[in-house]
């Protein structure tokens, strides 16, 4: 497979979650209004979404470990296409977080092997460029997702949100279809093993370090996620197509951050970018503090260096993680997304309580999240020099 072939596809296998969350986040003051449900509710079509799609992350990599990536994609895309067509004929909030939890379940499979494909494929240079390339192209679903929802919503109806997911679901079953089988070496996998490779990455004390480090990041971001309906559209007042506009303006930050990653790691050492993405992260957090109440203007400007700052690390930290194992690659990856998605579920369960400042609340978490990690990786790096060659 060419590299923009490559790229291409594991664009689309990324963009999975976003495409899965934010096209349909215009809809939910109409779904909330609709079916009479309160914001904790509605919000855990999001939240149960995010809790299954995180469980079934660590299903998915062990077991391509061992019977390949292809066939694994090609059933998990499956039952991602058949749960949102189902999502789009919901008739209650309590169907649609059921048909919701299905599509979690087979979005994981996409979400879960992009990383562990381009470990695969690309060895530690290429794959850093070609993270930072796919960051660029991923940031593109949730910049247009809420502003392509609100079009639909406003010409067609909710449902076709759905339905045009499980189109997008279609697309990359084609892909995958055509895709040769990357893995090159599988290994067993009984339930023993696949324990014991699980205990494994227990056990390697770098990467797990790093990886819940790492993951605090997704906390803002996802409380971001779930809390910009509310803040943009009931705190601000704005129509469905304005959010979408503002929201865009968050997920153009995150490809900003993504494609001056790949420009500068071929100029500048990647040690001095992470540092500085994360004081930025806390720069951005204490601007919302501070001006976020201010009006959408303010908000959007602050959580812009936010997300900007996230998407300049992002890269970075991922390719750092992986660079910690050399064996159970896929295995590896699905651990990783799942304490990713396991903290941006934390984040969005948090953001979901009935605050009266939710604004104040994603400000501390950018700032507090940003600066943990920061002393984090200093201290990290004094003790374990040797764990980050990779950004070196």
């Amino acid at each position: 497979m060419n590299h923009i072939r490559a790229l291409l596809l594991l664009s689309l296998l990324a963009a999975f979650p976003p495409m899965s969350t934010d096209m349909y986040l215009p809809a939910l003051p109409t779904l909330q209004t609709l079916w009479h449900a309160d914001t904790a509710t509605i919000n855990l079509t999001l939240i149960l979404f995010f809790v299954f799609f995180s469980v079934a992350l660590l299903i998915y990599g062990p077991i391509s470990d061992s019977f390949g990536r292809r066939p694994l994609l090609l059933v998990g895309i499956g039952i991602y296409m058949a749960a949102s067509i189902l999502c789009g004929l919901a008739d209650s909030v309590h169907s649609l977080i059921l048909f919701r939890i299905f599509q979690a379940l087979g979005a994981a499979s996409a979400a879960s092997l992009t990383m562990a494909i381009a470990k695969d494929l690309f060895e530690t240079n290429e794959r850093q460029q070609l993270l930072a390339y796919l960051g660029v192209i991923v940031a593109l679903a949730p910049m247009l997702a809420p502003m392509l929802g609100g079009l639909i919503i406003k010409w067609l109806s909710w449902q076709w949100v759905f339905f045009i997911q499980g189109l997008w679901g279609l697309i990359a079953f084609g892909g995958v279809l055509r895709m040769s089988e990357p893995l090159k070496i599988k290994v067993p996998a009984t339930i023993n093993q696949i324990l014991g490779r699980y205990l494994r990455l227990l056990k390697n004390s770098r990467y797990l370090v790093m990886t819940l480090l790492m993951s605090m990041c997704m906390t803002p971001l996802f409380a971001f996620i779930a809390g910009s309906p509310s803040i943009y559209m009931s705190h601000f007042r704005l129509d469905p197509q304005r959010f979408g506009l503002y929201f865009g303006a968050n997920a153009l930050a995150m490809m900003c951050g993504s494609f001056l990653c790949g420009w500068l790691t071929r100029r500048v050492k990647g040690w001095l970018l992470l540092r500085l993405g994360f004081v930025g992260m806390v720069v951005g957090g204490t601007a919302i503090g501070f001006i976020g109440g201010l009006g959408p203007m303010a908000f959007a400007a602050a959580m812009f260096t936010v997300t900007f700052c996230m998407g300049l690390t992002r890269p970075m930290s991922n390719n750092l993680v992986l660079e910690q194992v050399e064996q159970d690659v896929g295995t590896a990856a699905s651990l990783l997304m799942f304490v990713y998605f396991v903290a941006g579920a934390a984040g969005m369960a948090l953001i979901s309580q009935p605050w009266s400042d939710r604004i104040g609340i994603i400000a501390v978490l950018s700032a507090g999240c940003g600066l943990t990690v920061l002393v984090g990786l200093q201290v990290m790096a004094y003790y374990w020099k040797n764990a980050f060659k990779a950004v070196q």
